[in-house]
């Protein structure tokens, strides 16, 4: 009940946050994806004297016709400059996406803001005018693990519509006699995705002979498994690779398949109707 000289008042904590983080993000004009940018900001944070790097972020998408989209609001616990380094080398291993077409902006945050969510804020309130095109699609940068393996994919996962592409070549690759540990150990640094393999300990001792320096991802695939014991194989799901003595199972996601008899298949995906209100943001 309220009259001349009372009233209810109800404070909104985390709608004046939401606002006053929307507002402040509005107000920056998003750069590109760039290592450069990324270490620019190590130099401004050491300016500001921020003791925590952490904070929220927003990534962009050039459109062919002109302007940007929003397709990913995330929260950095760690700091921003890492997390964004983990998207940038990422998205510069997928097919269908140009890494120069990216562009970011974010805000460090001195609050701990972890228990308000502060990235669910921001989704919220963009999606009050627009969509966000990669949230709630499983865009992240984790390992989801073995378990996660097996998983059969919504028809809407970030994954299937941007694979991993294997025609890249592999990063700091060295030719001549190597122990098969050594080189799996070059391939898994680099490959800009995940490549999780069972280790042995016969690898040390076995010696292979890499014929060249610039090979892609697929051409050193086939000759790893070239020189891989029958039981094992290497298995391209879309998301990321894996290696282990599995050589009779097949994976939902996988879309090819590297067999030490020197038999490479290609698949296809298996997938399973997104349904409305699924959350995939933490399937990796």
């Amino acid at each position: 009940m309220t009259g001349q000289y009372s009233d209810g008042f109800r404070l909104s904590i985390t709608k004046a946050l939401s606002t006053q983080l929307y507002a402040a993000l509005e107000a920056l004009k998003p750069a590109p994806l760039t290592l450069e940018n990324l270490d620019a900001l190590n130099v401004q944070a050491a300016k500001l004297g921020l003791d925590s790097l952490s904070g929220v972020y927003q990534l962009y998408r050039q459109k062919p016709t002109g302007g940007h989209e929003l397709t990913y609001v995330g929260k950095a616990d760690q700091p921003l400059p890492k997390r964004l380094s983990e998207h940038l080398f990422k998205l510069s291993g997928r097919v269908g996406i140009s890494i120069e077409e990216i562009e970011f902006k974010c805000l460090f945050v001195e609050e701990d803001l972890s228990a308000v969510s502060p990235e669910k804020m921001l989704i919220k309130r963009h999606l009050e005018t627009s969509a966000i095109v990669w949230n709630n699609r499983g865009f992240g940068i984790n390992d989801p693990g073995r378990n996660r393996d097996g998983t059969v994919l919504k028809n809407t996962h970030f994954d299937l519509e941007y694979r991993i592409d294997l025609d890249r070549e592999v990063s700091d690759l060295r030719a001549g006699t190597q122990s098969l540990r050594d080189l799996l150990q070059t391939v898994k640094a680099g490959v800009p995705y995940i490549f999780r393999y069972q280790r042995s300990a016969s690898f040390k001792d076995k010696l292979v002979t890499v014929p060249s320096a610039n090979m892609s991802v697929d051409e050193i695939f086939r000759f790893i498994a070239g020189h891989l014991d029958e039981a094992w194989k290497i298995s391209a799901l879309v998301g990321w690779t894996i290696m282990y003595p599995d050589n009779n199972r097949t994976y939902p996601s996988a879309f090819r398949y590297y067999q030490s008899s020197g038999t490479v298949t290609d698949a296809t995906p298996q997938t399973k109707q997104a349904e409305e209100g699924d959350d995939e943001s933490m399937m990796l």
